[in-house]
């Protein structure tokens, strides 16, 4: 027959197996927490005694005092994680810092030997154009015209400068013979009977030349006066290099 629920044993039984599920519940709370320090006592006044007041008086007691440790913990581990983040920012401001002082003094550097090098081709620029300005004036300045005298040997001297600068061949030689036999060195002659004379056109001159003959090899530079004892040589050895080769062949009237 089933025992009687309301006996003694009975109640005692179900008091225990209460107490052991609230043994548990505790337990499984400090275990979530973690870290908390749960005391409790569960332990019956007397385990020896069946009596329902002995099992009614069994207690879970539960710590009051504060967790220690854990918000100090968790507050250190931040304040060092703060340091350590502190310390590599400023360490990459001081190189990032570095870096651009020696990008900043590499730059005046550069800066430096640019105008170095501009101020050197200056220089060198101005030396040059000063040197050429020099050579310049040299080059251009005037040399003092030579002086012939004024007679047949200097008018001959004349006349042979100008016919080596514009390319007339003949010598002192040639010229002073056909002087002298055409006028005897009087820059004044003038023929009035051949038939040059005839035609209208008198032989003139040093050398004799008619007018038209003057005209057509009249040697730039020299005066356009026929009786011009210069212009009249080098007219008449400029007409007898184009005619014979050089005044120097012509041994009669030409």
């Amino acid at each position: 027959m089933p025992k009687n629920s309301n006996t003694p044993g009975h109640s005692r039984l179900t008091k225990l197996n209460k107490l052991t599920k609230q043994h548990k519940i505790a337990l499984a709370g400090v275990a979530t927490l973690g870290a908390a320090a749960l005391a409790f006592s569960a332990v019956p006044s007397d385990a020896g005694t069946t009596t329902s007041d002995a099992a009614t008086s069994t207690k879970i007691t539960y710590s009051t005092e504060p967790i220690k440790g854990v918000k100090a913990s968790v507050t250190d581990q931040l304040a060092g994680a703060g340091v350590k983040t502190e310390a590599i920012q400023a360490k990459a401001d001081a190189k990032a810092k570095a870096a651009k002082a020696e990008a900043d003094a590499a730059a005046k550097k550069k800066a430096a030997a640019e105008a170095a090098a501009k101020k050197k081709a200056e220089a060198a620029r101005k030396a040059k154009k000063a040197a050429s300005r020099s050579t310049e004036r040299v080059r251009i300045q005037p040399v003092a015209a030579k002086t012939y005298a004024n007679n047949l040997n200097g008018w001959i001297d004349q006349a042979l400068a100008i016919m080596k600068q514009k390319g007339i061949p003949g010598s002192y030689n040639g010229l002073y013979k056909n002087i002298m036999r055409e006028s005897s060195g009087n820059p004044s002659a003038i023929n009035g009977w051949d038939v040059n004379a005839v035609n209208g056109t008198p032989s003139i001159g040093l050398l004799q030349v008619i007018q038209p003959t003057f005209n057509a090899y009249h040697v730039s530079g020299t005066s356009t006066n026929i009786y011009d004892p210069v212009a009249n040589i080098t007219a008449a050895a400029n007409y007898a290099a184009d005619r014979y080769g050089s005044i120097d062949n012509v041994n009669s009237a030409y």
